[in-house]
Order: C-alpha cells, then structure tokens, then sequence
C-alpha cells in the first residue's frame, strides 16, 4: 500500500483512448489532484470508432468523445489537455508517434506518467499495447538531448521522468486508496455518455473491482499499478 509515497509534483497520463484513464486510474489522479498536483491527460486516439451507431460519423464521433474527456477530466481534477488524434484501433509502434509522445512529456514536464501496462499477458487491445509502448518509449527520449533533437531547436528543454505507474496491470506492485475519490471516479466514468449506457451496472462493477484491489490491504477501494523507478 502506497501510504508513504510523494505525492508527484506534476503527474500526465498517456493513453490510448477518452475513457481509457478514467476507468484505469481516475481515483488516484483524483486523490493526487487534491493534494496538489498538476495533472495533464494525453491522449492518443480520438476514439472515433467507439459506437454502434450505424448513422454516426468518425468525426462527430471524435468530438463527441473529446468534449466527454475534457468533462470527466475536470471532475478527476486534469488541469490540461493534449489530444494527438490519432486513428482509434490503428495505433502502431513508430518513431513518428515516439516523437510525438517525447514532445508532449517535453512540453509538459511530468515528475511521473501513468500509462497502460504493455507487458500485460494476454492484453488483446492492439492500441492499449501502443499506448504504453509509446509513453515508455517516449519518456526515454525525452531525457536525453540526442532524441528528436529538432523538438530542442524550437525551444524545447529535454526532460527526465522519475517515475512510471502502469495501470491494467497483471502483476501490480503498488496499491493506493481511493476510498474517498471513488465517487469521483465514477462521476468521470458518467461523464462518457456515448459509451456508457448503463451507468447503474457500471457503478456496481467498479465499486466491486475497487473493493476487490483494495481488500488484501483492508481498503474499501484502491487501484493498483506496476510501479517503476527510472534512473
């Protein structure tokens, strides 16, 4: 359990899709966020392609879910936005999106990032794997001047990150309480109108998945995550 741990200073998630953060991590951003820190959210897709609807388009879509994130943002407490828009279900490895992530943990100097795990077993999102190669990919070359030394002639200082969170994980090693920010949490999660249609289930399932994290620790919820020092 995470009693002892230093609040970071400034914290960014990296993420595949809007939603993605809130149902990994929003209670901790949230307990974070009331003790002081500057939380930015990057996402990477638009998730256009996140409906059933046979009438909607990809680009209303995009909006939809973009105008939904920056809502359940607020309520975790994000301070700032950065939305790379990329294709939803077409994130792959690259060094152009390397570059993009590097340029976003650049500009925005988080102490930690958190991210999906991507040496999860068996995680059949090809996105959510991406993502998480990209942010731990990213964070590297950000430290170090020699990366994407263009993103430095424009202005830019290179940045180390101290610390990474990995959430989704299979194998967590760090449990925070997020008793009292459960709530909000789920006020995020309701925030996503075009993906959750019933809120009630939903409720019911992640206040006993909290429950469950938190119970070997005598929490009443918690989230969990791979927790990494980086030199």
């Amino acid at each position: 359990m995470a009693a002892t741990f230093e609040v970071p200073r400034r914290a960014m998630a990296i993420f595949a899709h809007p939603d993605d953060v809130d149902f990994g991590c929003s209670g901790t951003l949230a307990s974070w966020a009331e003790r002081g820190t500057h939380i930015t959210y990057c996402v990477i897709t638009s998730g256009q392609k996140g409906t059933h609807d046979l009438e909607m388009s990809p680009d209303t879509m995009a909006r939809t879910r973009e105008r939904e994130q920056r809502a359940a943002g607020k309520v975790v407490g994000a301070q700032e936005f950065v939305f790379l828009g990329h294709q939803d279900g077409e994130l792959e490895v690259s060094m152009v999106l390397r570059g993009e992530v590097c340029k976003a943990i650049r500009v925005h100097k988080p102490d930690a990032i958190l991210t999906q795990d991507p040496w999860r077993p068996y995680q059949t999102h090809p996105d959510h794997r991406v993502a998480g190669w990209m942010a731990m990919d990213g964070l590297i070359a950000a430290r170090d001047h020699l990366f994407y030394p263009e993103q430095l002639r424009e202005g830019l200082k290179h940045h180390r990150v101290k610390r990474a969170f990995l959430f989704g994980t299979a194998e967590p090693n760090v449990w925070f309480d997020i008793s009292g920010t459960i709530d909000r949490k789920l006020d995020a999660l309701k925030a996503h109108e075009s993906q959750v249609k019933d809120f009630a289930a939903l409720s019911e399932r992640m206040r006993a998945w909290a429950a469950t994290v938190g119970g070997a620790w005598g929490l009443e919820a918690a989230e969990a995550f791979r927790y990494l020092e980086l030199g």
